[in-house]
């Protein structure tokens, strides 16, 4: 006999499988070992102590600060720890339960079910403008068209092109500008077919320029302004594409200004909620999410919502992440963004782990290598 100590990151469903569990069992005890930790803030003292009795009884438990039991404070913050299972069970319990218990259950059960995605895509990013923050990744008409097949040999599946920067501090340009930036390669696409052979996807907010690209064989708008303008809704849904729904706080010139959040989950989460009615209202139905790293983000922000992208899977949608050699790298680890292909490939796979399919990428290569063996040692 011997024993093993095998990692909490493992594929456990693979693991029972192996193991010759037979169906059922494989499904309850995947449930026992999904652990959520779940913060709740200002939660009603008498319903913390509510919910830690009813968690205890069920094998979870409630974290809760000194001083609870005696109701020293009206309003708490709690941490709860409980897997599927457990989690399943608490919601049934608190629905019956004063002081508010009952709102608390509606929104643990958002959790729930939720399910982590089993394909991981890759979309490159091509730059049709002289400003963006990294050179490698600025190109022009056919230069650009041979650097995406060289993408889709890569293993890119979305491509994703651009003709303004959008990088803290920059300035905007005409539309006229914007289009005549991209129109070039947009067209020799077009005459390509690459439409055919990729999913195409335009970076812009303008609804001439949208227009263009969706007349032309795109599949989806990356929207930073998250379907501000109901113009680029209405395009959307009228050609049934898909769309990057982006959070940002503020304008790319300010953004970066003294970015603050109260709580920079719940507010974007909140951003989410909104835009995703306004999808739902314009008959856009193919919804990605993304929650805008470096656009009025703090480091703290930005490292908060990458360790917990987990969160916005209760949303129902695709989750993108896209901090590609981005500067808060260089505020964790110094580095010009010629040099920050291992900061990008350590966030990115962070992500990932955490409920990000997809990646927006400037190196394809090295990503769907970094991704075959991240899924190969989480089995």
């Amino acid at each position: 006999m011997h024993i093993e100590h095998l990692s909490s990151s493992c594929n456990l469903k693979n693991a029972l499988k192996a193991l010759g569990v037979d169906g059922g069992g494989v499904s309850i005890l995947k449930d026992k070992g999904q652990l959520h930790l779940i913060a709740i803030k200002n939660l009603h003292v008498g319903a913390a102590n509510i919910l830690k009795q009813d968690a205890l009884s069920i094998g979870a438990d409630l974290a809760v600060p000194k001083g609870t039991v005696t109701a020293s404070t009206p309003l708490v913050d709690a941490l709860l720890i409980a897997n599927e299972r457990q989690l399943k069970q608490l919601v049934h319990k608190e629905k019956g339960q004063p002081f508010g218990l009952k709102s608390v259950a509606q929104e643990l059960e958002r959790f729930c079910g939720v399910h982590f995605p089993e394909k991981i895509e890759v979309m490159g990013i091509i730059n049709a403008n002289d400003d963006s923050f990294y050179p490698l990744s600025r190109f022009q008409e056919s230069n650009a068209v041979q650097k995406i097949e060289e993408m889709i040999i890569e293993g890119a599946s979305i491509i994703d092109i651009g003709g303004v920067s959008s990088r803290p501090g920059s300035i905007g340009v005409s539309v006229e500008e914007e289009l005549a930036r991209v129109k070039p390669i947009i067209d020799l696409l077009y005459h390509k077919k690459m439409y055919e052979k990729i999913r195409l996807s335009l970076d812009s907010y303008a609804p001439s320029v949208i227009a263009y690209a969706l007349e032309r064989g795109f599949h989806i708008i990356n929207d930073i302004t998250g379907l501000a303008n109901e113009e680029v809704a209405q395009l959307c849904g009228a050609y049934k594409a898909t769309v990057v729904i982006m959070h940002a706080q503020g304008s790319p010139s300010k953004m970066q200004n003294n970015p603050q959040y109260t709580s920079v989950l719940h507010e974007v989460e909140t951003f989410f909620i909104e835009r995703l009615e306004k999808a739902d209202k314009f008959g856009i139905s193919n919804v990605i999410l993304d929650c805008g790293i470096g656009f009025g983000k703090r480091i703290e922000d930005n490292c908060a919502l990458i360790r917990h992208q987990k969160h916005f899977l209760a949303l129902g949608k695709p989750l993108l992440v896209g901090a590609s050699r981005k500067s808060m790298i260089d505020a964790i680890s110094p580095a010009s963004s010629e040099n920050r292909l291992g900061g990008t490939l350590a966030i990115h796979l962070k992500a990932i782990e955490e409920g990000a399919s997809i990646v927006r990428v400037h190196d394809v290569k090295e990503h769907i290598q970094a991704i075959a063996l991240w899924k190969e040692l989480r089995g």
